[in-house]
C-alpha cells in the first residue's frame, strides 16, 4: 500500500503561482511513477502531469509551459509548480501513484493504483 497526502492548495488570483506537494509513505517512493490529475465540479478527472520513476515527464497540453512536475525521492515527495494560473485551472488536484508505468497510458486515471484525497485550487479572475 502507498499512502498519498496532498497539500498546498488555496485561493489565488489569475496570474499567480502555487506549489502543490504530495507526501508519500508505505512503499519505496522511488519505485513508483507519479502523476497529478484534477477534477472540476461536474467534469471528469483530467490528467495534468506525470513523472516516471526514471524522471521522464509528461504534460497535458493545457498546462505545458506553465506547470512543472518534479519529485524528491529523498523526501518521498511529489511536487507540482504551477505558474500563470488561470480561472480554468480551478479544480481539486489529486496525486496518484503506479508501480508499472506505461507512457502511452499515463493520462488514464484507471492506470493508477493509489490516490490521495485531493487539495483544492481556486483561481479567481
Amino acid at each position: 500500500q502507498v499512502q498519498l497526502a496532498e497539500s498546498g492548495g488555496g485561493l489565488v488570483q489569475a496570474g499567480a503561482s502555487l506549489r502543490l506537494s504530495c507526501a508519500a509513505s508505505g512503499r519505496p517512493f522511488n519505485m513508483y511513477s507519479m502523476a497529478w490529475f484534477r477534477q472540476a465540479p461536474g467534469k471528469e478527472r483530467e490528467f495534468v502531469a506525470a513523472i516516471s520513476s526514471s524522471t521522464s515527464t509528461f504534460y497535458a497540453d493545457s498546462v505545458k509551459g506553465r506547470f512543472t512536475i518534479s519529485r524528491d525521492n529523498a523526501k518521498n515527495t511529489l511536487f507540482l509548480q504551477m505558474s500563470s494560473l488561470k480561472p480554468e485551472d480551478t479544480a481539486a488536484y489529486y496525486c496518484a501513484a503506479v508501480r508499472f508505468f506505461h507512457p502511452l497510458r499515463s493520462k488514464t486515471p484507471e492506470e493508477y493504483d493509489y490516490w490521495g484525497q485531493g487539495t483544492q485550487v481556486t483561481v479567481s479572475s
